[in-house]
């Protein structure tokens, strides 16, 4: 990454470290949109059971992917403090970690699958296919882990269209192995549900291949001779890569897991209520796509300049991101608004769960606004590897304020299913404003303490 200094070369730099990651997110949530499409044309006991083993492995992957999240920071700064010669230690150091992590959650997850299953009570078809696919997906686990790492390797030195050109290479892998896989084509079993993770498994595989090949041939990332070298293993460096990625890891953690808690206390209303539900999450989710894009291009760019020591730089980063993520989800807003009834019809043909969705559509609007100012500050927080704040802070807004508040409000008002909408977005503009003041107060330290 180059140094910049005026305000223009600051913005041609942020979006050249963006646009990628945000084709890179976009080409991700669309694996996972195909996973369950296309398991939904299978049948609908196989989406049943998609659905269910996919709720109970997101949060699971996103909070431990979250803690190899740390190498994105660490290597950042290295390299605005010109310390290239520790990147390689630091991120082998962190393959182990992946790995050591990896092999923890298939033992675990191979102890209480089947008590957390039993203990959901499903439909005996359900219940196979989500386990099923779970067992599935854990032959990708591994090659996952290690894949983030050095996929934050390769973002932390700026050269984030690698990784979009890896992601997008792999989607056409996935969307072509689930055609085989679940439906039975090309001479291969059909595995309906279960077939969506096996895909997904061996896609993983694919990546990781993709980007070991990369890492080991193309410039720059073979200048940092990754795999040049032995390394022994340290726990000395665990413990500093645990350190900042732990508190990464539970915020990411706590912020998923909300959405599974909020869809489970949803069951108790109607069919019609859920699919409404279920419709405008998925299409908020969509949207979040591009704060947590901003996020990312944040924690890259403001750690290269605070490893380079100039803060005043990070600080204008900083303000740049959050402010490109304001707009973004202003005119988001304004155009659900309009297109609300639109946007609904690509989810049902159903008049009455059209309705709800543009109900909840409207509800959303709240939360893109919230999450274009948490989102991006969480990243600047990161470059600053200043992480264990934001967990505290996703903790207690998303558990102590949004789901408390918005089992109160469902339960005692009538406001039914949206109070848990409303408890959310009240919880996440108070993680908002608190992680803001929490920004300003560390700028000014840094700017302080350097000036």
């Amino acid at each position: 990454m180059n140094e910049t200094y005026s305000l223009k070369e600051k913005w041609r730099q942020f979006l050249a470290v963006l646009l990628p990651i945000l084709i890179s997110q976009l080409a991700l949530f669309s694996m996972t949109f195909a996973d369950t499409i296309m398991s939904g044309h299978a049948s609908p006991t196989d989406l049943a059971g998609v659905a269910i083993g996919a709720s109970l492995w997101t949060p699971v992957q996103a909070g431990l992917t979250g803690i190899l999240m740390a190498v994105m920071p660490m290597v950042a700064q290295m390299v605005g403090a010109r310390k290239q010669d520790q990147v390689s230690y630091t991120v082998m150091q962190a393959l182990y970690l992946s790995v050591g992590i990896a092999v923890g959650v298939i033992i675990v997850g191979g102890l209480v699958l089947d008590p957390i299953l039993n203990w959901m009570q499903l439909e005996s078809q359900v219940r196979t296919i989500a386990r099923g696919f779970l067992h599935a997906i854990a032959l990708g686990i591994i090659p996952m882990f290690l894949y983030t790492v050095l996929r934050c390797f390769i973002d932390a030195l700026g050269q984030t269209r690698v990784t979009m050109f890896i992601t997008l290479l792999s989607l056409p892998i996935n969307v072509l192995l689930n055609y085989a896989l679940i439906f039975g084509n090309f001479g291969l079993p059909r595995l309906g549900g279960i077939g969506a993770g096996l895909a997904s498994g061996i896609t993983y595989w694919c990546i990781l291949l993709i980007t070991l090949f990369v890492v080991n041939r193309v410039h720059p990332f073979v200048e940092f001779g990754l795999f040049s070298k032995f390394h022994r293993i340290s726990m000395k460096a665990w413990k500093e890569l645990l350190k900042l990625g732990l508190p990464i890891g539970f915020s990411i953690f706590c912020e998923v897991s909300i959405f599974a808690a909020v869809t489970l206390f949803m069951s108790e209303y109607s069919t019609i209520t859920i699919a409404a539900h279920q419709a405008a999450m998925n299409f908020a989710s969509f949207l979040y796509m591009v704060p947590l894009s901003i996020s990312m291009a944040l924690t890259i760019v403001v750690g290269f300049e605070v490893g380079a020591k100039r803060f005043q730089d990070a600080k204008q980063y900083s303000y740049l991101g959050i402010g490109i993520a304001v707009v973004i989800a202003l005119l988001f807003g304004i155009s659900l608004l309009i297109f609300s009834e639109q946007v609904a019809g690509f989810y049902t043909t159903d008049i009455e769960v059209l309705e709800l969705a543009q109900h909840f559509l409207m509800y959303s609007i709240l939360f893109l606004i919230s999450d274009a100012i948490a989102a991006p500050i969480q990243g600047v927080l990161r470059g600053y590897k200043d992480v264990t704040i934001t967990f505290i802070v996703a903790l207690i807004s998303y558990w102590v304020i949004g789901l408390p508040l918005g089992y109160i409000l469902a339960k005692f008002t009538s406001l039914a299913a949206f109070g848990y909408w409303i408890g959310l977005i009240t919880g996440l503009a108070a993680g908002a404003i608190f992680l803001f003041g929490r920004l300003l107060s560390l700028q000014k330290r840094m700017i302080r303490s350097h000036s």
